[in-house]
């Protein structure tokens, strides 16, 4: 128990950095200086070199069992990292530096630290305890922390509450000891279930990320609400997530991951051909079931991967999954952006039409990841 709840708690200290630093404050700050297209390119440039780094450290990690060594190595530099920004807050292009090289940190802690599931025998239940105390600090830092803290002294609270959060992972989970000394890089790209099992968690995190990208947006110009209606759905669909990481954990332990995962697909099509028909009074509920979906996506992903492919490799498959949800971050918002375009900003349509993708990686992964090649 105790160690479930330490890696739990990492959750909370990681949604508390990224909703605080990564998506509010540093976004807002360093746009004054430096072109947002600038910005833009630059952070996905760190994730494209991350993913690189991510190659080599998780296949190293592998071949010598060093996944909690590095977990507890890079998440200290993320907390060290978001002091420093804090430290030359008044020098903007060194801020932006030191804020990028904290995302490729931030983005290395995350493939080790979903390694450290490894060592779990009930793995969807804490995976689950996670996703559900993360939704918790997400709204904690939104509700309660975002409108009392300034620059630069943000970057410090935060930096200390994201290093209380990872402690007791770092002390009390153990290190996993598979070791594998024929891990490789190239096999990997080779295992063509392994790709298409990626390519299928990309066709959910897509349309998954979007509506976290543009909930707010969406009932503004579809239900005219104003900003406390929009509060209100979002921290209903944060309750969904709470209570759907508890349920989609205990799930993938009672049934096992081959036969909760794929419910992932039937949701978010489902959600997304109904959601035009929502009618205002029922947008509470569909906030709760958003919520629920997307505890779905974050607990199933990095279970499904520990528990299907070999655990010797887990941190080099594993960032595989990190990049994916990058590049369903990007790619979302750009078809979002297209199908707006194309429907003449009609709202309910686009996203009715986002169904395709959950609908083709359902097909996807009946053809090539559960019967195989």
């Amino acid at each position: 128990m105790r160690k479930g709840f330490s890696f739990a708690l990492f959750d909370v200290g990681e949604t508390i950095l990224g909703a605080l630093v990564f998506s509010t404050f540093f976004p807002l700050y360093i746009t004054k200086f430096v072109d947002t297209k600038v910005y833009s390119f630059l952070y996905g440039l760190s994730f494209l070199f991350s993913f690189l780094l991510a190659l080599y450290m998780g296949k190293l990690a592998d071949r010598k069992a060093l996944r909690k060594h590095f977990f507890v190595s890079f998440a200290i530099g993320v907390s060290l990292l978001c002091s420093l920004i804090g430290v030359v807050y008044g020098f903007p292009f060194i801020a932006l530096a030191v804020f990028l090289l904290m995302a490729i940190f931030h983005q290395q802690a995350l493939v080790f630290y979903n390694s450290m599931l490894l060592g779990f025998d009930k793995r969807g239940g804490v995976s689950g305890l996670g996703v559900s105390l993360g939704y918790v600090g997400s709204a904690v830092a939104l509700l309660l922390l975002a409108d009392t803290l300034k620059e630069p002294e943000v970057y410090f609270v935060v930096a200390l509450l994201y290093l209380f959060f990872f402690l007791p992972s770092a002390m009390f989970i153990p290190n996993p000891v598979e070791k594998s000394e024929t891990v490789s890089v190239k096999e990997v790209f080779k295992d063509k279930r392994f790709m298409f099992l990626i390519l299928t968690i990309l066709s959910i995190t897509e349309v998954a990320n979007t509506l976290i990208a543009m909930m707010g947006i969406y009932l503004r110009d579809v239900y005219d609400f104003d900003n406390t209606h929009i509060y209100k759905v979002i921290g209903t669909s944060a309750l969904g997530g709470v209570l759907g990481g508890l349920f989609w954990g205990k799930a993938v332990d009672t049934f096992g991951i081959k036969r909760v995962f794929p419910f992932g697909f039937f949701l978010w099509a489902g959600f997304l051909l109904l959601l035009p028909f929502v009618p205002q009074k029922a947008v509470i509920l569909a906030g709760f079931l958003a919520g629920f979906s997307l505890s779905h996506v974050w607990t199933c992903s990095r279970v499904y991967v520990i528990e299907e492919f070999p655990s010797q490799e887990t941190s080099l498959r594993l960032s595989f999954l990190s990049l994916t949800e990058r590049i369903a971050s990007m790619t979302g918002l750009l078809v979002w952006s297209l199908l707006l375009l194309l429907t003449d900003d009609n709202y309910r349509l686009s996203a009715s039409l986002m169904a395709i993708f959950p609908i083709v990686g359902f097909i996807l992964y009946r053809r090539f990841v559960v019967k195989g090649l």
